[in-house]
């Protein structure tokens, strides 16, 4: 989700594109939230892991 969220974000600003912009901003906040959550090994909606 990172990694996507960086993809979007990179296309939004090289095409000028706002809506790919702001989709990839709350695509790598979701996922680095998802992230940490992880990381302190809480579960996030019933799921320990996210792959």
């Amino acid at each position: 989700m990172i990694g996507l969220g960086l993809v979007l974000l990179i296309l939004g600003l090289v095409f000028g594109v706002y809506v790919l912009w702001a989709i990839g901003i709350a695509l790598l906040v979701i996922g680095a939230v998802f992230w940490l959550l992880g990381r302190i090994d809480r579960p996030v909606l019933g799921r320990r892991r996210w792959y």
